[in-house]
């Protein structure tokens, strides 16, 4: 049996950006682009130092890295703040009364804070957690909605040196638990509540449910968003109110920023796989600093007007990187909205682009193929002519739904940047550089500066152009993870014992001739279907590439024949007839663009896919349900449990 992931279909089509677009681009032209990224690998302390020169050191370092497998340090002996670069060289730099956040809530709420004001909100939290005797190294935990406190919440801690840990506020109280004992966490900054969806999402009472048992908490810091709409139980000695505690915040030297090492901790931000124990990946202030900040100016060719849109949640990777420290580094104004993008109706982001002059989008692929299904009249209603680049984000991108987010969203004038990266990489790793280069639609592309990647076979060789293999990243980059927490052995054995020397990212890719790279999917979720190993992003791409398709999931189910038999859960757009003739009709779909052998066994019509209150489908659950198996593992990641139940009711 091959050791390599099959390729059997290869779009070809190169979409490249408007002669106007790369003239007042950062970057220009593909040999401009080339001779950055040769710079940045073969001249490496020339590129850095010249890329981080906009950003704050207060000691500047003497060697730019450490290499030891598979321990990286980077700007070895600098020392900072990562607050300064994002906050106060602002206050300095003529952007000070520039907006920093732009916030709309669900409910109707908005707010504009400048760079000024939002210096002087981060400064008087940071204080406070001082007042509480919260020191640099320890952890605080932020279990927040999407309100412009859970960005002051973060800001605050990198200003006295605690590494943050953002859970994502769907998380329920067993996981916001098992993370705070995990890093012993002595402070948790959360709310009262959040709305979403008109119902408000009650934060604090889980806070308390995860306290419960043990805890190394010590303090709970409650910010009132909901105000006297909703009532909740303060413990005394434990829980204090965040206005308070600013209110009366201590000024002075109370309000400066603790200056740290280029490797202290910045945050651990948890991931998970289908099994087993989340991971604490750990970023350190540098290295991430500078990753996120020059990929988030080349990446989305920042300038000075923009308004910069990442609909990421703040408990994510990319909100982390594309909402927070990679656009405030740059003095960007970012626009962050609290609630669900299809409340009141699917209209809602196209009214926030038309209402704010959003200039670029920056958003995942579920979400796109969400607003498809939901129909073109929705953004038809609402002028998008302020939109200048699109960005897409988490996952692979199937060429349809590429298509259909450049023609309908940017009207066939903006460039998408689609961009491949993890949490573990920190920024950005591979995409288009949007005024250098044609994108590929569905090709994430061209490896950004720093990054040497390549796709190799079981045995660590490199393959040949569209042979996909593992994807593998060759050298350290800045912005990497620097460990599991608590976990040396587990960072060692996850990512780099694969191929001595190189990260291996767990994905599988293929690289074409002119360089562009394609993510096929997870190595874990390809599927050994008669002797071929089959990347479950190509079926779906195939399937979604038929009209009356909204989404596709490719799981494989357990088959004494062929060894995995092809279960495919497919969403139809309104107006199409679930049945088992359309069953038949999107069978040939896949058998006539990848091969017979790659005909589903069973297409299973779904009112919708379980995902997570991020957007990703739990693959894992499907795999259940299509093997006939009990539901098993934590669903407090589940949007939707109805979903799920429908799913069960028909299998």
């Amino acid at each position: 049996m091959s050791s390599t992931i099959e390729v059997h279909s290869e779009n070809v089509r190169r979409v490249a950006p408007s002669a106007e677009f790369s003239a007042q681009a950062r970057v220009q032209s593909l040999e401009q682009y080339q001779a950055l990224h040769k710079e940045s690998l073969d001249e490496p302390d020339k590129f850095w130092t010249r890329e981080s020169a906009e950003l704050h050191f207060r000691k500047p370092w003497n060697e730019l890295v450490k290499w030891e497998p598979p321990h990286a340090q980077w700007f070895v002996g600098a020392e900072l703040n990562v607050s300064e670069s994002c906050l106060d060289q602002h206050l300095t730099n003529g952007l000070a009364d520039k907006a920093a956040i732009i916030w709309e809530s669900e409910d109707g709420l908005s707010l504009t804070l400048s760079y000024a004001e939002l210096h002087a909100r981060v400064c008087e939290l940071a204080s406070g957690l001082r007042s509480l005797g919260i020191k640099s190294g320890d952890r605080v935990a932020i279990y927040m909605g999407m309100c412009p406190e859970a960005v002051i919440g973060m800001l605050a801690c990198a200003r006295i040196g605690a590494p943050h840990t953002v859970v994502f506020g769907g998380f329920a109280s067993d996981s916001l638990r098992d993370r705070i004992l995990d890093c012993e966490a002595s402070c948790v900054l959360t709310q009262d509540g959040a709305p979403r969806r008109g119902k408000v999402i009650p934060l604090k009472a889980t806070v308390d449910t995860a306290l419960s048992g043990e805890t190394t908490i010590q303090h709970v810091v409650v910010y009132r968003r909901m105000g006297d709409k909703m009532d909740i139980e303060m413990q005394p000695g434990r829980d204090v109110d965040w206005q308070e505690l600013t209110s009366g915040a201590p000024t002075g030297k109370e309000r400066d920023a603790e200056v740290v090492d280029a490797e202290h901790p910045l945050f651990i931000l948890y991931t998970s796989g289908s099994t087993g124990k989340p991971k604490g990946i750990l970023h350190s202030s540098a290295g991430y600093l500078v990753g996120t900040h020059v990929t988030t100016k080349y990446v989305f060719d920042l300038r000075p007007d923009d308004v910069y849109w990442c609909t990421a949640d703040v408990g994510w990777i990319t909100g982390h990187s594309y909402l927070v420290y990679g656009p405030l580094s740059n003095g960007a104004t970012c626009l962050m909205y609290e609630g669900a993008p299809n409340h009141p109706d699917w209209g809602r982001f196209w009214q926030i682009i038309e209402r704010h002059k959003v200039s670029i989008l920056y958003t995942a692929p579920t979400a796109i193929r969400a607003f498809i299904k939901a129909g073109d009249h929705w953004l038809e209603k609402a002028d998008l002519s302020s939109l200048r680049l699109l960005g897409s984000v988490g996952e692979p991108i199937n060429p349809e739904a590429w298509n259909w987010y450049h023609a309908k969203v940017g009207g066939g004038r903006c460039p998408i940047v689609d961009t491949w990266w993890q949490t573990e990489t920190g920024s950005i790793m591979t995409t288009t550089l949007p005024g250098a280069a044609s994108a590929k639609p569905g090709a994430t592309g061209l490896p950004f500066f720093g990054v040497e990647a390549d796709v190799v076979d079981s045995d660590g060789n490199s393959v040949d152009p569209l042979q996909a293999g593992r994807f593998v990243v060759r050298r350290p980059w800045p912005s990497m993870l620097r460990s599991i927490w608590g976990d040396k052995e587990r960072f060692q054995a996850q990512y780099f014992s694969d191929v001595p020397g190189a990260y291996f990212t767990g994905d599988g890719a293929y690289f074409d001739d002119q360089g562009y790279f394609q993510v096929v999917g997870r190595i874990d979720d390809v599927l050994n279907v008669s002797g071929h190993r089959l990347g479950t992003a190509e079926i779906e791409s195939s399937l979604v590439s038929h009209e009356s398709v909204a989404e596709a999931a490719a799981v494989g189910r357990p088959d004494d024949l062929t060894g995995q038999a092809l279960v495919v859960f497919v969403v139809l757009k309104p107006g199409f007839e679930a049945n088992d003739a359309h069953a038949a009709t999107l069978k040939e779909q896949v058998a006539g663009d990848i091969g017979k052998f790659a005909r589903p066994e069973e297409i299973r019509f779904a009112d919708g896919l379980p995902k997570t209150r991020s957007g990703k489908i739990i693959r894992r659950l499907l795999k259940d349900v299509a093997a006939g198996q009990e539901i098993t593992g934590d669903l407090s990641t589940l949007e939707d449990q109805s979903v799920l139940e429908s799913l069960l009711a028909g299998r």
